[in-house]
């Protein structure tokens, strides 16, 4: 089992001003970090704190797409096409992309090449239960899109045939009308 790194051993409020302090200082200055981490009395290596460092940006960039799908969903009470579904499967997917770049992660720390193994099938079989429900999906999108079509070619069919009855269109420009708009 890998060893456990310096910074979880921190006390919380410690660790909560390093996670801080690197988020102001965009995940960079790990030189001064650690200097100033020696001022509190805590000698963590420069290498340690980039580290957790890119653990916390994972998680920022985790959060922030998190929101974004978020304030997507909640954009407009309209959802004919589904996109509250779809936002909802980019999240899982963006979650899914997360996990396994832990597990990769996890290989490094000595985990068990057999639990790997069971980690990444269980992973595999998440995404491929994701990526039927992605396809289900787009399909109900493009039936909606085909359908809301339809309907539209309808009402201007209804249109043509009652500019033709007030005699505004002849025959013969309404079968062009037809022709160009793909109304039967």
């Amino acid at each position: 089992m890998a060893r456990r790194s310096n910074i979880d051993g921190l006390p919380e409020d410690v660790r909560r001003w390093l996670e801080r302090a690197l988020a102001e200082s965009n995940f960079s200055g790990y030189q001064a970090l650690e200097e100033m981490m020696r001022e509190r009395g805590y000698s963590i290596s420069k290498s340690a704190i980039h580290r957790y460092g890119q653990k916390i940006e994972r998680r920022f960039a985790a959060i922030k797409a998190s929101t974004e799908a978020a304030r997507f969903l909640t954009e407009g009470a309209a959802d004919d096409q589904d996109a509250r579904s779809e936002a909802v499967i980019a999240l899982v997917q963006t979650e899914l992309f997360e996990s396994i770049v832990n597990l990769q992660e996890a290989d490094e720390e000595g985990v068990k090449p057999e639990d790997r193994i069971g980690l990444l099938s269980k992973a595999a079989k998440n995404i491929a239960t994701l990526a039927r429900a992605s396809v289900n999906q787009k399909k109900f999108r493009l039936e909606v899109q085909e359908e809301t079509r339809r309907k539209l070619l309808e009402e201007q069919a209804k249109k043509l045939d009652a500019l033709q009855k007030k005699g505004g269109v002849t025959p013969e420009t309404q079968a062009a009308i037809r022709e160009a708009l793909g109304i039967s």
